[in-house]
């Protein structure tokens, strides 16, 4: 059994022994303003590896009895905060890892039994003296205790929602497990603060939850605590001076994750990386990309189209709002996108404060990127492969002028892609022209719709600064000529915005005649 009761700051130190340590301890200050207040329960969720149980083991070293880390926090950002000294080493803490106790019983009863006694036996032990009306219940033996010392308890629940992602109970054993946290933690006086952390939001129960009095903070509304979700622009500029990298190849390969407007790195691949001085896909490779094929291969109408679109670099409306919070209970394409955005496959963008879970999902970056690639190698997908696998020679053949191979090469791919595709209309065209060039994002940083000159340009290929391949601009028509395109981009003048990136630029101008197929004009011009 482990110590649960105000455990020492042993976890936390480990951190901080680390080679690469990113000083997060403002979180801290946060806590701290809602310590004793009525927003005293903060429930923290977000993708595995992302640096959940880090924080839980900070703000244990930070408020536990049984600590003395003054000198661990003096070097942080949080010891010249004004609240550092008010709440430091001043609370009992309760700091359990709910994975600790799934194996402990065959049901969720006996779960919560072994961790209802563990806790009493340390409380008795460190409260000899104290008084319990009842000592066998958990909850009656927190508030005497309390009662007779004047110290509050902090409740910092790691891993809390194992139980619905690894055992997956049974509806009844959920809702027993919630009523039961529901009970310990809700309108107790003895609780200073309750912070959990997990890769779900709150469990549901229809559209309340049991936990109702905590705040949710997750990749989907993240409020205040959105910089702590991941590293920050400034924190990885930092670490790729100090380890000599490339922040642009950093920035395309883990960057991605939008928090209430804040970019967001992937903890575990930037650290890796300049860890190990190479590039690799190190927070996909931690899971088998069977978990995210589960659900990619699941059949709502729509799934799939929003799949191809997204990997065609397109961002994809959803609602989130009606999600139950679990990986049991899904009643539409929405539910499987906005259970992937806690998961860190997609990041999320709302509409605006009041979107009530509406907005934008995405694939971040070019690591979870090839994890999609990967879950759909298999049958149901062999247009979106094909299209993929041929696209580095159609790159190519821009390269070299080859109009009219382009011009079949796109013709292929639309046509294959028809029964997932709306075919005749320019956002069609576009996303096959996403799919027919996917390889170029080796070289390039795709971007559509961007504004320049007199218009926006549907498409626009900026190589990367490494990169010896010309800046492209590539314009769409349906029902017009591809001559049209070209016209379009020299008057309204949309080269203008790819000033000094390549002395040479390509304009490809592409279209789909209903009746005459597709055409491709190429003109290389310089600057």
């Amino acid at each position: 059994m482990g110590n649960y009761l105000n455990p020492d700051n042993i976890g936390f130190q480990y951190a901080l022994n680390s080679e690469i340590y990113v000083d997060k301890s403002s979180l801290i200050a946060l806590t701290n303003s809602v310590v004793r207040t009525l927003q005293k329960y903060v429930c923290v969720s977000r993708p595995r590896r992302f640096g959940k149980t880090m924080a839980a083991n900070m703000l244990t070293a930070y408020y536990s009895r049984g600590c003395d880390s003054r000198d661990m926090f003096a070097p942080l950002i949080i010891s010249s905060d004004d609240s550092f000294e008010k709440h430091l080493n001043k609370y009992n803490v309760i700091h359990i890892n709910m994975i600790d106790f799934l194996n402990n019983g065959d049901s969720i009863a006996e779960n919560l039994d072994y961790l209802s006694r563990s806790l009493i036996y340390q409380i008795k032990n460190e409260n000899e003296e104290a008084d319990c009306f009842d000592q066998d219940d958990l909850v009656t033996v927190l508030g005497d205790v309390f009662a007779e010392t004047g110290k509050q308890f902090i409740f910092i629940i790691d891993e809390w929602d194992c139980v619905l992602r690894i055992k997956k109970y049974s509806a009844d054993d959920q809702n027993e497990y919630l009523n039961f946290l529901r009970n310990l933690l809700k309108d107790k006086s003895y609780v200073a603060l309750a912070y959990m952390t997990g890769i779900l939001p709150i469990k549901k129960n229809g559209f309340n939850s049991s936990l109702n009095m905590f705040s949710e903070i997750s990749m989907i509304s993240a409020g205040r605590y959105a910089e702590f979700t991941g590293i920050t622009d400034d924190e990885v500029r930092a670490l790729c001076k100090e380890y000599s990298t490339s922040f642009e190849d950093i920035k395309r390969l883990y960057k991605g994750y939008s928090v209430k407007g804040i970019s967001i790195y992937n903890p575990l691949s930037v650290i890796e990386c300049l860890r190990n001085n190479k590039f690799s896909n190190y927070w996909t490779s931690t899971e088998t990309y069977e978990a995210l094929k589960v659900y990619v291969q699941a059949d709502f109408d729509g799934l799939h189209d929003k799949v191809t679109r997204m990997i065609a670099g397109e961002k994809i409306e959803v609602n989130t709002a009606k999600f139950q919070n679990d990986m049991t209970t899904f009643a539409s394409a929405d539910d499987i996108l906005t259970l992937l955005v806690h998961l860190g496959y997609l990041t999320f963008e709302a509409f605006g404060k009041n979107a009530l879970g509406r907005g934008l999902v995405w694939i971040p970056n070019a690591e979870v990127q090839q994890e999609f690639i990967n879950c759909i190698e298999d049958k149901g997908w062999e247009p979106v492969m094909k299209a993929i696998r041929a696209s580095d020679n159609l790159i190519q053949d821009i390269i070299d002028g080859e109009a009219d191979k382009v011009a079949k090469g796109v013709e292929i791919c639309h046509e294959d892609n028809t029964s997932i595709l709306q075919y005749n209309n320019e956002n069609s065209l576009s996303c096959v022209i996403s799919l027919a060039f996917y390889s170029a994002r080796k070289y390039y940083k795709i971007i559509r719709e961007l504004p320049a000159g007199k218009g926006f340009a549907d498409i626009v290929l900026l190589p990367y600064q490494k990169s010896d391949k010309p800046a492209m601009v590539i314009e769409l028509k349906h029902d017009k000529s591809a001559d049209t395109a070209i016209r379009q981009i020299k008057e309204k003048r949309y080269t203008g915005a790819l000033a000094g990136y390549t002395d040479e630029i390509i304009l490809v101008g592409i279209s789909y005649d209903n009746g005459k197929g597709h055409s491709c004009i190429i003109e290389k011009v310089r600057l």
